[in-house]
C-alpha cells in the first residue's frame, strides 16, 4: 500500500503494509540509518524520533498511524534551535562513548528543550527516562542538557 509521510520536511511515498513500524520505513526504505533499533518494544529509546515535535519511539509506531504528522529524525534535528544546542553541548561534553544510543538520547533531549528551554533536574529525569545508555554516560548527558539550556539563557540575554 502506498503511503506518503513527511520526513524532515520532505513528503516521501513508500509502498509498505500499514502495520510496518516507522523505524523500518526510515532505516530500510528511506536509508535514514541514524535512527537505531535497540529493543523493538519502546523500552530503550534508541529509535526515538519526533512526531510533530514529540519524542516518540519509532519501533512501535505503525506507518499508517503517522498520517500527515511531521516526522523529524536525527539527520535533521541539527536544523532546529534546540537540536543544534544539544548537538553542540554533546560534542563539548564528549558525551558519546560507543554512540549507539546517542541519536535517541539527542532526540529526547532536543524535544525537552524545545518544549521547556529551562528544565529542572526533575524535568530532565522525566524526559530522559526510558533512554538507556549501556556505557553509562548519564552524567555527561545531564551536563550537556544543562549546558544547552544555559546557552539558551545566555542567547536570550544577548
Amino acid at each position: 500500500m502506498a503511503t506518503t509521510i513527511n520526513v524532515n520536511g520532505v513528503d516521501r511515498t513508500v509502498d509498505v503494509d500499514g502495520d510496518t513500524p516507522l523505524l523500518w520505513v526510515l532505516r530500510d526504505l528511506l536509508g535514514m540509518t541514524g535512527t537505531k533499533f535497540g529493543c523493538g518494544a519502546a523500552l530503550c529509546g534508541a529509535c526515538t524520533v519526533h512526531i510533530d515535535g514529540v519524542a516518540t519511539r519509532s519501533c512501535i509506531i505503525a506507518i499508517d498511524s503517522v498520517g500527515t504528522s511531521a516526522v523529524t529524525t536525527i539527520e535533521a534535528i541539527g536544523a532546529t534551535a534546540a537540536g543544534a544546542r544539544i548537538q553542540k553541548a554533546w560534542l563539548d561534553r564528549e558525551v558519546v562513548q560507543c554512540g549507539y544510543c546517542q541519536s535517541g538520547q539527542i532526540m529526547s533531549a532536543s524535544a525537552l528543550l524545545a518544549k521547556n528551554p529551562h528544565p529542572t533536574d526533575a524535568d530532565i529525569n522525566d524526559a530522559m527516562s526510558g533512554n538507556i545508555c549501556r556505557c553509562g554516560t548519564y552524567v555527561r548527558i545531564r551536563e550537556a542538557i544543562k549546558d544547552a539550556a544555559q546557552s539558551n539563557r545566555q542567547g536570550a540575554l544577548q
